[in-house]
């Protein structure tokens, strides 16, 4: 979907009234589990809105094999609607590289807004090594949806004991988007193995020599067996 005028998420904010689910991430490259994600937690959390934000740097992944910006954020666009989810560079240009800052300079802008952040348990059982982790959990509620084998390790992990609490039964995670923070579900359910790291080992996203052809995810889903 391409960004236009009518999906561009302003970074000044606006004073849209709805319920809004942040899926953040360095979508190097996007895959189907982030768009399975979205449209499920629009269903269960009961959202109005979905943000695929793209980050544009993962200062846990300094290093690390990174496709340029533009081109992840072409991965991210090919799983969006530009309706219900939409892909976003709204963290690059207010120009924050930790979640909590950006989720702070969010709930300023969008004043009526209510935030939801998502995550896989693979993020949430690594989440006590992000940057004010403690002060985020208490900034947005956090809805975790399972991964092949991290779940275990993630409700027991650092921020799972911390955060204990908290948690809401996954039959009430509808409620989330109304809750005020610290509040979070785990939503068991299908899970899914793929990941980037796998797409690229397997050769289904190369960084093309001009940066400007985006990957076929079409031949992605092939290669790993997944379907829409």
């Amino acid at each position: 979907m391409p960004d236009t005028a009518a999906t561009r998420i302003p970074e000044w904010g606006d004073t849209r009234c709805c319920r809004i689910g942040l899926l953040g991430g360095s979508f190097n490259p996007g895959h189907v589990w982030h768009r399975a994600i979205a449209y499920r937690a629009l269903v269960e959390l009961q959202l109005d809105q979905v943000w695929l934000m793209v980050s544009p740097g993962n200062p846990l992944k300094v290093g690390q094999d990174m496709a340029p910006f533009a081109l992840r954020l072409t991965t991210a666009r090919q799983l969006a609607d530009g309706r219900r989810v939409v892909a976003t560079d709204i963290e690059a240009r207010i120009g924050t590289r930790y979640t909590v800052d950006t989720i702070r300079i969010l709930k300023n802008r969008f004043p009526r807004a209510r935030f939801v952040w998502l995550t896989g348990a693979d993020g949430f059982a690594g989440l006590s090594l992000w940057k004010g982790w403690r002060r985020l959990v208490h900034c947005v509620p956090i809805a975790v949806f399972p991964r092949p084998g991290v779940n275990a390790r993630a409700l027991r992990g650092a921020a799972g004991e911390y955060m204990a609490r908290w948690r809401v039964p996954a039959r009430q995670a509808g409620r989330l988007a109304s809750l005020s923070p610290p509040a979070w579900a785990f939503l068991p359910g299908v899970q899914n193995s793929i990941s980037a790291t796998q797409i690229r080992q397997q050769g289904g996203f190369r960084v093309p020599a001009d940066q400007s052809t985006p990957p076929d995810l079409r031949t992605t889903r092939r290669k790993t067996g997944e379907q829409s």
